[in-house]
């Protein structure tokens, strides 16, 4: 028996495969010139009673970039995701997804669209193996119906025949298939990471939004998510949006970071002018 590659390894999947397809949709969809905004706020703010959880925020994420978003605990950096995703509707202010304003519309509209994310506690579903966790996220391109669903038609097998064979090759991607059958939350809590992850990708997102993915890591793991992330984006063509506590992490894979204090903005650059920023250093970096 062969040993098993490394936890980095991503493997190639053939040009014309099932994955290969779903990133040229991804990049068909691509209208806008580089640089362009996949993803923009306009003064998003929300309120909880007289706590200014996010404060007049704007942000712009350029198609194909790996963004950072970080701050101290208590930031509103999760409270951000929330807002993008649907979870809150803004008090104020407005969110922009691919030209279109989504802030109002719910979760499962703005997903969608293409936005999907994974989440700061890991959030997989204990009755279901590996396989199935990453199914339940297919539904959203099922052609079956109801009564597909109960006559087992031939529409409903050839569906279910699709989306099976789409997440195990995903799931063979990062060398998780050899645990398919499993129970999801039995892996190891690396792997239980990566599954968030496999499972987010299996909506066919144009939007990755990754919350803290390098929590409870050790410092291997940490090393192979830089480079998971990094294949993600370029295998896949997605635009990444990363909010991480772990400075390695943010400053190794991060293309530009914003920084927030207290639901606002206090800086956007460069990792290393992040790095150097007086205002950072401060506020969350530490002297």
């Amino acid at each position: 028996m062969s040993g098993a590659p490394e936890p980095s390894d991503v493997r190639a999947t053939k040009e014309d495969g099932v994955i290969a397809e779903a990133a040229r949709t991804a990049r068909s969809g691509e209208t806008a010139a580089d640089g362009d905004a996949v993803l923009r706020t306009d003064k998003a703010t929300i309120k909880f009673g007289g706590l200014v959880a996010v404060n007049a925020l704007d942000m712009a994420v350029r198609r194909g970039e790996i963004y950072g978003l970080i701050g101290p605990n208590g930031a509103g950096k999760t409270t951000v995701f929330n807002l993008l995703t649907g979870v809150y509707k803004p008090t104020s202010g407005e969110i922009y997804f691919q030209g279109h304003r989504v802030d109002g519309l719910r979760p499962y509209e703005i997903s969608r669209r293409g936005v999907s994310r994974t989440f700061q506690n890991i959030r997989l579903f204990a009755g279901m193996t590996v396989l199935e966790n990453v199914m339940t996220a297919c539904h959203r391109h099922a052609r079956q119906n109801l009564l597909d669903a109960v006559l087992r038609t031939p529409r409903f097998a050839k569906d279910e025949r699709e989306h099976r064979d789409f997440c195990i090759e995903l799931l063979e991607i990062f060398n998780l298939a050899r645990f398919k059958d499993e129970g999801g939350t039995s892996l190891a809590y690396g792997n239980q990471r990566r599954l968030e992850i496999v499972r987010a990708l299996a909506t066919q997102p144009q939007l990755l939004l990754l919350d803290e993915p390098a929590a409870g890591m050790n410092p291997s793991e940490q090393d192979d998510l830089l480079n998971l992330i990094h294949k993600i984006r370029d295998r896949f063509g997605l635009t990444i949006l990363l909010v991480e506590h772990n400075m390695k992490v943010v400053m190794g894979v991060c293309e530009r970071i914003q920084v927030v204090d207290y639901g606002k903005s206090i800086a956007l650059g460069l990792p290393h002018e992040i790095r150097n920023d007086p205002k950072v250093i401060e506020a969350y970096l530490g002297d």
